[in-house]
Formats: C-alpha cells, structure tokens, sequence
C-alpha cells in the first residue's frame, strides 16, 4: 500500500534536506575554479576542501547515531539538518581558506546521520522487497540536486562570487529542518534503543566489506568529477553557460541512473547489480580521460559519470539485510564510506595532478579505485557464500 499523504509530506521534507546536502557537497566541486582564484590557492589545496567535507561526514556518522540513538527520529532528522544549514552559512561568510576548509568539515558532520536515517524512515514506509524504491526517494533528493542545485549554486558562483554557491544550500537546509518538524509525524524515540548495540555493526564482516566496496570502488567518481570543471576551463575555451551544463549533465546522469539502479538492485540482487554498475563506472571513467581538451564530449562524460554513481542503492540494500539491529549505525557509515570515497578519489587525483600528470590523469586514477573496488566487491560475496554456507550447515546439525 502507499505510504498516507502525511507520510508522503514527511518524505518530501526529507527530501528537500536531502537536496540541500547534494547541493552543497556537489557544489564544492563545481565552484573549484572560483575559490581557486580568490582565495589564491592551486587546485590541489582546493581539493582538500572538498575532502574536508568528506572526512567531517566519515567523524560525524557514528558520532550522530550514537548520540542520537535516543531520541524522536523527527526531532534527531530536524536537528541534524537544520545544523548542516548553519554550518554552510558560516562557509558562505567566513573570511579565509582555512577556515572555508574547518566550515566545510563541520558541515559534513550532520551528513551522514541525517540521510542514513532519513533513507530508513523512507525504506520502512513501502512493504519489504519495495525497500529500495523507498531509498531511492531519499537518493532523489541528491540526484536532483545536481540538476537543479548544482547549476544554480555554480551560476550564483560565477555571477556574485563562490559563497553564494554555499549559502543558497545552507538556507534550504534551514526551511527543510523547519518542514520536517512541522510534517514528520510525532513519534517517540524506539523504544528498544542501545546505542552501544549500535556499534556492533562495525563488527560485522559483511557491513564492513559493503562498506569497503563504496569506500574504495567509488572513489573513481569523485577522483574524476571533482576536478572535471576545472579540466574543462584549463584545456578549452567553452561558452560561458558550458560549468553550468557540465554540472546540471552529471546531475541528470545521476537521476536517469538511481532509478535504473533501484531497478537493476530488485532484478539482480545487490552484489550483481553492483559488479554492474562498478565496470560501468571503470568505462565511463576512461571515457572522461580521452574526453579531456574537448568540452563537448566532456559535458557528455559528465552525465555518463553521473549514470554510474548510483552504488548507493545496492549498497544500501545489501547494508539493511546484514546489519541486524544496527540499522541505523549502517545506513549513517554508507553515507560515511561513500564520502570516504570523495576523499580519496579527490586526494588521489591531486597528487596524480601535482606530479604533473595532466587533467587526463584523474580518468587513470578513477579506472584504477573502480578495479580495487571490483576487488573487494568479489570478497564480500565469497564472505556471504561462506557465511551462507556455515548457517546451512549450523541449521542441518541443529
């Protein structure tokens, strides 16, 4: 049955917050090339501003469901979001790069917490083999971004300066905190809650190698994405709505591609749907590379890219069936592997940059994370045989 209309008001809040997170943490890499220039800095320190971000989400995503393992999801999911907001503000009026850096791993803290939690709230809404469809909602919410939010905070950029781009998330932030209280329905805390019990998850064979999948096997997205915008302005001479284009193609990619994954995840099962998606990654990666110096082509690798960042939703599915009662703490550190993944897809791709590789060699680093995570993706399905294989076993003695 549908989720009741109250219900449905509450998902789209949600996915409102949702939205101004993808706008943000995507935004960070489109408006490189214009705190690059103002702050006076090369494009590899920018990179650790966006890394920033990703080791604030890897800290705060257990930190945020432990703390808030207690409370009303509607007050914890309001909290969260509304602190995301703050914290993007003081990027957007903070003088000086450091501090940019310090704001921007503040602002990852919430990040994690908020949309784990929120993708459960939306999952436990649609019966049990209609889960996916139910973090696909949520996931929509950062896809559109992309599209919407992601051209909108780069045109901003361009036009008033870069901390509008921050700014403009920070404030949608803010009203979705406020829709979420006003919509969500007042539940009390679970009443069963440990939030020790909650760290168990991170003893679980199975969660961590999920975990390591999208830690490692998407780092190639953000190695390639996040320095795409400045390959193009450094290696062509595009019009000037070309940014804007190159990050609205990513975002429409992404879109296109959470609802063929959610999709691919319910026919094929979670760890065929990701071998999928994880050689198509590789593919659209080395297509990126060759891509570079023609802006054309490189808008259309952007919204190839954008196809393929869709792990999530196998990942996410895969992460509710092994984690037990930790839900909450799993679906929070999928958030925390994939922004695991912004920081060592980007770190990566700066020193391949500062040893003067050439824009091309992102593509190289972003086709070797997608084999390593290919790798750890074929593990975690021989863990699951044997571990499949060991209750069969218990059960037939038993």
């Amino acid at each position: 049955m549908p989720p009741p209309p109250n219900l449905k008001l509450a998902i789209l809040a949600l996915g409102l917050g949702a939205f101004a997170i993808g706008t943000s943490e995507f935004a960070a890499m489109g408006l490189l090339p214009w705190y690059v220039s103002d702050l006076g800095i090369t494009e590899p320190q920018a990179g650790h501003v966006i890394s920033a971000y990703a080791l604030g989400v890897v800290v705060g995503a257990p930190i945020t469901t432990l703390l808030g393992a207690k409370l009303p999801r509607r007050r914890y999911l309001a909290g969260l979001i509304a602190a995301y907001g703050l914290m993007n503000l003081l990027a957007a009026v903070l003088p000086g790069y450091g501090t940019l850096v310090f704001t921007r791993f503040l602002a990852g803290l919430p990040h994690g917490g908020f949309l784990g939690v929120a993708m459960l709230f939306a999952a436990d809404a649609l019966p049990k083999e209609q889960r996916a469809k139910g973090v696909t909602q949520i996931l929509l919410g950062l896809t559109i971004a992309n599209i919407a939010g992601v051209p909108l905070a780069g045109v901003l950029g361009q036009g008033l300066g870069w901390r509008w781009g921050f700014a403009l998330p920070g404030v949608l932030a803010l009203i979705a905190g406020w829709l979420i209280l006003r919509l969500a329905p007042r539940v009390g805390a679970p009443p069963n809650a440990r939030p020790m019990a909650e760290l168990r998850a991170l003893k679980n064979p199975a969660v961590i190698l999920t975990l390591l999948v999208g830690a490692v096997g998407c780092g190639g997205v953000f190695a390639v994405y996040s320095y795409l915008s400045a390959a193009m302005l450094a290696t062509t001479n595009p019009p000037s709505w070309a940014v804007a284009a190159l990050l609205s193609a990513f975002g429409v990619g992404m879109t296109l591609g959470s609802i063929m994954s959610a999709r691919l995840t319910i026919r094929l099962g979670e760890f065929r749907a990701s071998f999928v998606l994880m050689v198509f990654m590789a593919v659209t990666q080395g297509l990126a590379s060759l891509a570079v110096g023609n802006w054309v082509l490189m808008i259309g690798s952007s919204f190839i890219i954008g196809v393929g960042a869709s792990m999530a939703v196998p990942l996410q599915t895969r992460l509710m069936e092994v984690a037990g009662e930790a839900q909450s703490m799993a679906a929070a550190m999928n958030h925390a592997a994939f922004n695991a993944a912004n920081a060592l897809g980007p770190w990566l791709a700066g020193m391949a940059l500062g040893a003067g590789w050439g824009w091309r060699s992102s593509g190289l680093v972003g086709i070797a994370l997608s084999i390593a995570g290919l790798l750890v993706l074929a593990l975690a399905a021989w863990q699951a045989r044997v571990s499949g294989q060991s209750r069969q076993n218990y059960t037939a003695r038993a």
